[in-house]
């Protein structure tokens, strides 16, 4: 009974947080708990995000990374005060507080102000994930899509793949262009020369219903005739397509089904001559 009752004072004194195994234990287990929390933060906001309601993805977003930070930091303050040897370096730490804090405080000024920038645009929401804005950048105005808004920057999408990142400090006091709803940053054209001798109509609807059929494409903007020649008529066919990826993808399908579709019916054939799409 002695040695039972030796053996469990032995696992305790292993396992207490004086001892450096006892600490490294308590620092896996509090580290585990904080990946634990974050990643059911995490899920939950997928579940959120995915789910059809009435929930703005903009502020789940940037609510899911602010509280993934924020459990961190408590779990990093409750170990602190768990193990006594940080416990006692923290109070012998306190005298010089005040000269620290002042320190921190200004060498984290500027992210401590793309933070609470941050929490201003959750708020007040000037503008939202997928929004289309045009900026002012080193090289000039660029237009992108809002694909994230983080802690401590926001970044855009440009219609030529480019990230544009913007600190949030500067999102949030500088004047900015919201161009959403109606401005197409991913748009797509697409020439057809046609025979002089057409139905333009004809052409015109066949057009407009390829492009209406396919999934990939965001919104058709219409087709429209804008050249006539002495043997031939150009009519160009705009829409927008869902993203970037998806634009060159999108272009390669609709040419192929419109040279079938126009073949097919026989629209904008002159003698041996087919109609050609670009």
């Amino acid at each position: 009974m002695n040695e039972i009752k030796t053996g469990e004072h032995d696992v305790l004194h292993i396992l207490s947080p004086d001892s450096l195994l006892g600490a490294l234990v308590y620092l896996a287990v509090f580290v585990l708990f904080a990946v634990v929390v974050s990643s059911l933060l995490r899920r939950a906001v997928n579940a959120s995000m995915i789910r059809k309601g009435h929930i703005d993805r903009t502020t789940i977003s940037f609510l899911q990374q602010f509280g993934s930070a924020l459990t961190w930091v408590i779990v990093l303050i409750l170990y602190a005060h768990l193990i006594p040897v940080l416990r006692s370096m923290g109070s012998a730490l306190l005298t010089g507080v005040s000269i620290a804090s002042v320190v921190i405080g200004l060498a984290l000024q500027s992210t401590l102000g793309n933070l609470v920038a941050g929490i201003a645009i959750t708020i007040y929401k000037p503008f939202r994930l997928g929004d289309t804005l045009q900026v002012a950048a080193p090289t000039g105005p660029e237009i992108g899509v809002v694909e994230s808004i983080s802690l401590g920057y926001t970044t855009l999408r440009a219609p030529t793949g480019h990230l544009i990142v913007l600190p949030n400090a500067l999102a949030a006091s500088s004047t900015l262009l919201n161009l959403s709803p109606g401005f197409a940053p991913f748009p797509l054209t697409i020439t057809m020369r046609l025979a002089r001798e057409v139905d333009v109509e004809a052409a015109r609807r066949l057009a407009l219903a390829v492009a209406g059929e396919s999934k990939e494409a965001k919104s058709v903007l219409g087709c429209y005739l804008t050249k006539v020649e002495a043997s031939a008529v150009t009519l160009e066919l705009r829409l927008t397509a869902q993203d970037l990826a998806s634009r060159d993808a999108l272009r390669s399908k609709l040419l192929a089904e419109l040279a079938t579709r126009f073949a097919t019916a026989r629209l904008g054939v002159s003698g041996t001559e087919l109609p050609s799409f670009a």
